[in-house]
């Protein structure tokens, strides 16, 4: 009776065994997340340059989805 008793895993140490490795598992892929920021690498004038090009396509989609001119 005492080996029937030794090979079941009782619901409390299951339980307490899943919240380990959750913990761990969690702590594990928190580390990569914690990495420091970069500052942009754009100076002023890059950033202050044109972007949006209003190419055929872009006047295509304003005309047919009738925006003002």
């Amino acid at each position: 009776m005492n080996d029937e008793r030794k090979a079941k895993v009782g619901r409390r140490d299951f339980l307490r065994k899943v919240g380990i490795g959750t913990v761990g598992a969690g702590a594990a892929l928190a580390i990569p997340l914690m990495a420091p920021a970069h500052a942009d690498s754009e100076n002023y004038e890059e950033k202050r340059k044109a972007r949006y090009k209003e190419t055929d396509h872009v006047k295509k989609y304003y005309r047919v989805n009738r925006y003002p001119a």
